[in-house]
């Protein structure tokens, strides 16, 4: 998949400000700080189109990335610890809950989760949630730069061992820094939307 032409077209909070081209959408999820902007950067060959800090819970709205008028990525808050008032944590779940449950659109979900770490309950909650409404699923272990190659495939193993996944999960170690495992990904993304 070639990406040239992205723009951001839709910054929203609720259904109504979401995109109604009816294209289909890849949704990115993962805990606060584990990397989906910088992901989405990664994949689209920008730098900062898709904001990121190292503040977690940068993201706070559901990010509409439309991608060579193909297809949305769609960049949602990150679960777990964020800088933001209660209230506002308050609106993320129902937010993030109702695009997931509700959009037609929606083809996959890719969720990250950070190789260097064990799953954390959030992500075993999330993943959990996602399997229990059937969504087609694609793990990205971000990170992948920051531990030695010959720690990955322990690593793999301790993240697979606990998600109780099994061997047909596409599974993909990804570096945003080196973009290892970007094309990967891309071919993932193209085959399931054809």
């Amino acid at each position: 998949m070639k990406i040239n032409n992205v723009t951001l077209e839709a910054v929203a909070v609720e259904p109504k400000g979401f995109p109604e081209s009816g294209l289909p959408e890849i949704a990115f999820v993962g805990r606060s700080n584990v990397g989906k902007s910088s992901l989405i950067n990664a994949l689209i060959n920008r730098k900062a189109l898709a904001r990121v800090s190292k503040q977690p819970g940068k993201t706070r709205t559901i990010n509409f990335y439309n991608i060579e008028n193909n297809l949305y990525f769609v960049d949602l808050p990150g679960y777990g610890y964020a800088k933001a008032s209660k209230a506002e944590l308050a609106k993320w779940g129902p937010m993030i809950e109702g695009y997931l449950k509700k959009r037609e659109q929606l083809k996959c979900i890719i969720q990250l989760i950070d190789i260097r770490h064990p799953p954390s309950a959030l992500d075993m909650q999330m993943y959990e949630w996602l399997r229990h409404y059937g969504f087609k699923m694609i793990f990205v272990l971000t990170k992948l730069d920051k531990i030695k190659r010959s720690q990955v495939d322990k690593h793999i193993k301790v993240i697979r061992t606990a998600l109780n996944l099994s061997t047909g999960d596409t599974f993909l170690p990804f570096s945003s820094e080196t973009k290892q495992g970007r094309e990967e990904l891309l071919t993932k993304i193209q085959e399931l939307i054809g």
